[in-house]
């Protein structure tokens, strides 16, 4: 790594980075000057970086760059580097090319040595952008890196991990951290080369800004926030917020507004989120969420007097029994289904109209909700489609950053897969969940989940193989040893919910307490 000068109006003034720098036209002199270039050419460097053409300029220049900062040349020849030194002032100042460098030394750039490795893109909003693609290589055999003291102040031969240190007080961008994160899973460079070596669809990484209780803040794209911040955000004016705040109202579409519950906890994550559906003066509330004053409060002031109907998804004691004070303040019908099983549930739930999944409900003009029965987390859930905008408001169902808990009776393992397995047969473009922010890429979370939900479930099986017979007790540290035992008490439901499953389909049996593979 390089320390870079200290630039005014500089955002990576100081910063510790990777040796780099910008294309120039004349990096495409030297494709013919590229190792094993009758197999490695533009076409195919091209289709790896994805793009039309132009793909060999990006590995010239990642080539010539480390060459002009750091002084390492990844060539093939016979050559004296301590020689070539003066060549890096002229690439640097634009009065020769690396072509002329290889003509000149009789040199072949050794382009089989990179190893496409990401490609980031600096958020929209700030004044200077940088569409950059980042390769890994072995340091070349004999070579000794030396700082060009104009753009690399300091040299840094690092492990991830010690880059990474607090202690060591880097200035680390945001891209930075993350690709060293990222490295730092590797214990060597041939772990790191051959893992890199294996990666085929690389996906453009293009952090967000967004605004925060600390100020701005720069979103990642695996970060829950990411997806709603560019839906509500695209230009990048940095305005939208990163954290759900109980009581704000949040319009993230024409027809949708979300108010966040003051509640948050373990189960809850930042609260319940409760959804207006439909325009000023015709809302439909999804979802009124828990008994609170201040929550009742905060949707009043932002329906402004106008709420027709409540919808609610489920009765769990987060979700329902809201219905009840704001059916009282607005005059409006309840609408829902009642549960199997009343244990654990909002008991005072008595909805004006029962509803079975299949509805059509129109709101205001060019608003249509389609009722959805997607049993599983509850027996009476439902899922609400926005049928114009392809948003399934999810309650439970399907919540962001975590799976929920089946808890048996009403929750049923076997009925949770087969109604997430029914999404997938929806045309969805976002999730709005009872907790979190929206989802973008509905089908490949809904995908997700049931992945995680087949692999606790061979976990199971294997554990219940292992041990031969135990109580659900027993099971539990092993089946959930990935997870923190703070949660274990109802991790069990779910565990129980699978052993019940398992044992439906014959794959297990229960004899008394205990549990054992059939």
């Amino acid at each position: 790594m390089l320390r870079r000068a200290e630039r005014d109006g500089d955002l990576r003034s100081g910063a510790a980075v990777f040796p780099g720098g910008v294309l120039d036209a004349r990096d495409r002199l030297a494709h013919g000057l590229c190792e094993g270039s009758d197999c490695v050419d533009d076409a195919a460097w091209s289709a790896r970086l994805g793009l039309a053409e132009g793909g060999l300029d990006y590995v010239v220049a990642a080539l010539r760059e480390t060459f002009e900062e750091v002084g390492l040349l990844l060539a093939k020849g016979d050559f004296d580097l301590a020689a070539l030194q003066p060549w890096r002032d002229r690439l640097q100042d634009g009065s020769a090319s690396m072509a002329e460098l290889c003509d000149a030394a009789g040199l072949r750039l050794d382009a089989a040595a990179l190893s496409y490795h990401g490609h980031w893109l600096t958020p929209p909003g700030v004044a200077k952008r940088f569409d950059t693609r980042f390769f890994i290589a072995r340091e070349p055999v004999g070579q000794v890196a030396q700082a060009d003291l104009g753009e690399a102040l300091e040299l840094m031969w690092l492990t991830p991990r010690a880059a990474l240190d607090p202690a060591r007080g880097l200035t680390l961008l945001p891209v930075t951290r993350h690709t060293l994160q990222d490295l730092a899973r590797f214990d060597s460079t041939d772990a790191a080369l051959a893992e890199a070596a294996t990666r085929r669809e690389i996906r453009l990484m293009m952090p967000r800004i967004s605004a925060s209780s600390r100020g701005r803040r720069i979103l990642l794209p695996h970060e829950l926030p990411y997806a709603e911040v560019g839906r509500l955000d695209p230009e990048g004016r940095g305005d939208v917020w990163s954290e759900l705040r109980a009581g704000h109202a949040v319009r993230l579409s024409p027809r949708i507004l979300r108010v966040t519950a003051p509640n948050p906890g373990p189960m809850t994550g930042p609260g319940t989120n409760s959804y207006l559906v439909g325009e000023p003066g015709h809302w439909t509330v999804i979802d009124p969420g828990p008994q609170s004053d201040q929550h009742l409060q905060a949707l009043l002031h932002a329906a402004d007097g106008g709420i027709r109907r409540i919808l609610v998804t489920h009765t769990h004691r987060d979700h329902s029994p809201g219905a009840r004070a704001l059916a009282q303040a607005t005059g409006a019908p309840v609408l829902g289904r009642v549960a199997d099983h009343p244990p654990w549930q909002d008991e005072h739930f008595a909805p004006h109209e029962l509803l079975q999944g299949g509805e059509r409900l129109a709101l205001a003009d060019g608003a249509t909700l389609r009722v959805i029965h997607t049993p599983g987390h509850a027996s009476n859930h439902l899922c609400y489609l926005l049928e114009e905008e392809h948003t399934l408001f999810t309650g439970d169902h399907v919540m962001q950053g975590s799976t929920v808990v089946i808890n048996p009776p009403d929750g049923d393992m076997a009925a949770y897969l087969a109604a997430l397995r029914a999404l997938l047969d929806l045309d969805l473009h976002w999730l709005a969940p009872g907790h979190g922010f929206l989802v973008g890429a509905p089908h490949e979370a809904v995908r997700a989940l049931i992945a995680h939900r087949l692999r606790r479930e061979a976990r199971v099986l294997q554990v219940l193989r292992d041990v031969g017979s135990a109580s659900v007790t027993a099971l539990l540290a092993r089946v959930y040893d990935d997870v923190p035992t703070a949660i274990h008490p109802v991790a069990a439901r779910s565990l129980l919910a699978h052993l019940l499953k398992l044992q439906a389909e014959g794959a297990a049996r229960c004899a008394g307490e205990d549990w054992s593979a059939a």
